[in-house]
């Protein structure tokens, strides 16, 4: 294992865009499939898992896959390939996508290595839809009213993109990618039961709060197969603190996809239209854009 660059050398700095754009995966959806991509994706790493599937090809493909999407969206290895490509045609797409974005990336090559046609899985548990149905607090503080923003994150949404985070940060801190992917998808089991107050509700659930985590999330982890839920139950543990590698993966990424939605919806409230025509160039060139651009004068717009 590479020995993990310093923090201060500017390495999660450069990796802010890539983040940025892999966690608009919330907040993209596709008329084939309900909830957001993000949550598909959630959905389908639970099916693979509790199928058996190898947690280091599950967690090492669907964080290949996160970035592809990044830019084409729903457009994955089954749309392409329903649309008439062959599957080397729609892999040459895929890695064209995940190259567009990885410049900045600690150890790209071998996350390209794992760009895959990923299909639908099996049934996931049960618990999956519940965590996609169960919104997200948002900002809350102790003493304070909370601060509400529209529309919320499901703890589905959070917990793919943490994981996701989690193995793109790994070789920043040396760590495995595998631990702390398994850990984002674990890490709000009890929130299957329990509606998020946020920091404010833990501060008053006060000395109740660690029973109740611990209760409700064995009671989702024993419903697991044997094996799987014995591994789940090891990497929790790295919750406790950031003294190993893989821990700082976890918590890294925790936090940095708490800030960057809290920044997404503070960027979403001051977004103008002229950031779309001109930043972005809404009406783009093309064979009609001086009709287009004369539609828009004659309109004052």
């Amino acid at each position: 294992m590479p020995e993990a660059p310093p923090l201060g050398s500017g390495v999660l700095a450069a990796l802010q865009p890539l983040l940025r754009e892999v966690g608009d995966a919330k907040r993209v959806r596709v008329a084939s499939a309900p909830g957001s991509l993000a949550e598909q994706a959630f959905a389908r790493t639970w099916a693979r898992l509790v199928g058996g599937e190898d947690p280091a090809d599950v967690a090492l493909t669907e964080t290949a896959a996160a970035v592809s999407r990044a830019r084409l969206a729903g457009i994955d290895g089954p749309v392409l390939l329903g649309a008439g490509l062959t599957e080397e045609q729609a892999r040459e797409v895929l890695v064209r996508a995940f190259d567009q974005v990885t410049s900045a990336l600690p150890g790209a090559s071998v996350l390209r290595g794992c760009v895959r046609l990923l299909g639908p899985a099996g049934p996931p548990p049960a618990f999956v839809g519940a965590l996609s149905r169960q919104p997200r607090a948002g900002a809350t503080c102790p003493g304070q009213p909370r601060i509400l923003v529209e529309p919320p994150e499901s703890h589905g949404d959070h917990c793919f993109t943490t994981a996701v985070y989690g193995a793109l940060l790994a070789p920043v801190f040396g760590a495995d990618p595998v631990a702390p992917f398994l850990v984002g998808v674990a890490h709000h089991l009890h929130n299957v039961c329990l509606p998020d107050a946020g920091f404010a509700g833990e501060v008053l659930l006060g000395e109740h709060l660690e029973r109740l985590v611990s209760t409700l999330e064995e009671r989702e982890l024993a419903a697991l197969p044997p094996a799987l839920g014995d591994r789940l139950r090891e990497v929790l543990l790295l919750r406790a603190d950031a003294s190993v590698p893989e821990a700082q993966a976890f918590h890294a990424a925790d936090v940095l996809d708490r800030v960057l939605q809290v920044h997404h919806h503070a960027r979403a409230a001051a977004f103008t239209a002229s950031q779309a025509l001109d930043d972005l160039e809404l009406v783009h060139e093309g064979p009609v854009q001086g009709f287009h651009d004369e539609v828009l004068r004659a309109s004052g717009l």
